[in-house]
């Protein structure tokens, strides 16, 4: 700015005829030095210029690779919630199997009788059904639960569930190992694992609501069991479920009043 300044004085004092030659040099100079600052000036600006570019493009780059991880860890995401709880529902198997085996590698009492030989036979069955083909591992599992071996059954079931998901018996493999932990008054794991039933279609879904309200019921929301029953009306009112869902409402209606 002062160097401005003295030039427009120097400028000025030309015009009146009153500067000198040495006044005319160090204008010149001064000049000279502002030209050469504004080149320097012009090229800074163009490398900020292009140093923008850059750094646009490059954030372009990073909003785009921001994107795909974010759908990568929404898809990890779901995978690890699917996986999670297909390790609960094995582990609560296990756990009941580790029980049923150690009831029976305990040594009874004298006087307690010796076990019906119908269950041994049961217990040797299921793996050797389980080489033949889906139906007779279906079967096996089957007989495991009725032979009230159900940790077994559910072990035998997931098995089932893991080599066939697509099989036709694969809505009822799911719902009796929601009857599993049912009968064992596990209603909160019974609870979750009829609510898988619905994901296989409407062939056990009927009959999956009327035990979900059976669970809500025992779980002491009758809201909720009342809501599930209600559903079972509603979208599925000719299947045989539907009329126990009928008694059910009027029976615990009634209790209500």
């Amino acid at each position: 700015m002062n160097r401005a300044l003295g030039v427009a004085a120097v400028l000025a004092l030309l015009a009146s005829g009153c500067a000198s030659r040495g006044t005319v040099s160090r204008l010149a100079a001064d000049v000279e030095r502002l030209r050469t600052d504004l080149t320097a000036l012009r090229a800074s600006q163009e490398t900020t210029a292009r140093d923008v570019t850059r750094a646009r493009n490059d954030l372009a780059g990073l909003d785009a690779r921001l994107a795909d991880t974010r759908a990568g860890v929404r898809t990890a995401g779901e995978e690890i919630v699917t996986l999670s709880r297909r390790l609960q529902a094995a582990e609560a198997a296990i756990g009941e199997a580790r029980a049923r085996v150690q009831a029976l590698v305990t040594p009874p009492a004298p006087a307690a009788p010796r076990p019906a030989p119908a269950p041994e036979r049961s217990r040797r069955e299921p793996p050797a059904a389980r080489l033949a083909g889906p139906e007779q591992a279906y079967a096996a599992a089957l007989a495991a639960f009725r032979a009230r071996e159900h940790g077994q059954a559910v072990l035998d079931l997931l098995d089932f569930l893991a080599k066939y998901p697509r099989h036709p018996l694969a809505a009822n493999a799911q719902y009796w190992i929601g009857e599993a932990y049912y009968v064992q008054h596990d209603y909160r794991q019974a609870l979750v694992e009829f609510e898988r039933v619905l994901e296989h279609g409407e062939g056990k879904a009927a009959d999956a609501l009327l035990k979900i309200g059976l669970c809500y019921l025992n779980l002491r929301d009758a809201r909720r069991a009342h809501q599930a029953w209600m559903r079972v009306l509603s979208e599925y009112p000719r299947a045989e479920a539907a009329g126990k869902a009928r008694v059910f409402l009027r029976t615990h209606a009634a209790r209500r009043r």
